[in-house]
């Protein structure tokens, strides 16, 4: 199961909000390829980089951070955060991203989606970010009307292979994970996924370490990891 530590860029710098809120927000460095390398000294075998300001405008923001995370280490990164056309995910791919992340373009343009796939295959991942059931898309403001389980089946037939299933109001709590609903969430789709929010203990990755079994690929980590409550070192050990 790969741990992959998260490196959410706002204004430039790392930060970590609570349940997607804005206005509820940690900085922890102005220099994100600095976090970046330590992940990598520490063991990351991948990077989760969200352009937060992206996420909200439907444009990326914060390109120079990403490009500067790309000289600076050389394990793979998946990045996402307000691509929203075709050009964009050629940009991040020519880079060398290795995977690209959709989120509201997923839900609001079928085409853009559809050709993505074709073109780039397993490069592009969807994002799947959940609260009470509904699919949230525009930096988690605004809700899709979709319900999870219609729109994880929609992808996929249209091809997706892997998604990201967030859990937004566990999302920078520490609050813990919620194994039952998770392996739920597996049971109903065929896709791999890579869960993220709430982890907060190694007890938390020892039980998402069992549903490997049900098509679980990975955890994000975040606030845990800044915080020092888990260790990458001990979390990749498990």
């Amino acid at each position: 199961m790969l741990i992959i530590p998260a490196i959410d860029i706002r204004r430039g710098k790392v930060v970590r909000l609570t349940k997607g809120d804005f206005s509820k927000e940690t900085i922890y460095s102005e220099r994100p390829e600095d976090i970046a390398y330590i992940w990598q000294k520490e063991g990351a075998r991948m990077l989760h980089i969200v352009d937060l300001d992206g996420a909200l405008s439907g444009k990326m923001e914060n390109l120079d951070s990403i490009k500067a995370i790309l000289r600076r280490v050389d394990i793979p990164i998946q990045a996402g955060g307000g691509i929203r056309n075709y050009e964009d995910i050629k940009k991040l791919i020519s880079l060398g991203i290795k995977r690209v992340i959709l989120s509201t373009a997923a839900c609001e343009d079928r085409r853009l989606l559809n050709k993505a796939i074709l073109d780039f295959k397993d490069k592009i991942i969807v994002s799947v970010d959940v609260k009470d059931d509904e699919v949230m898309i525009r930096g988690w403001m605004k809700s899709s009307h979709l319900k999870a389980i219609d729109f994880i089946n929609e992808l996929e037939v249209l091809g997706v292979k892997t998604l990201i299933y967030t859990d937004i109001k566990s999302d920078g709590t520490l609050g813990g994970v919620d194994i039952k609903k998770i392996q739920d969430f597996l049971n109903r789709t065929n896709l791999s996924v890579i869960v993220s929010g709430g982890v907060s203990t190694i007890k938390d990755i020892k039980d998402l370490k069992n549903l490997e079994d049900y098509g679980l690929e990975g955890v994000i980590i975040g606030k845990a990891l800044y915080d020092r409550k888990i260790s990458l070192k001990e979390a990749q050990s498990i």
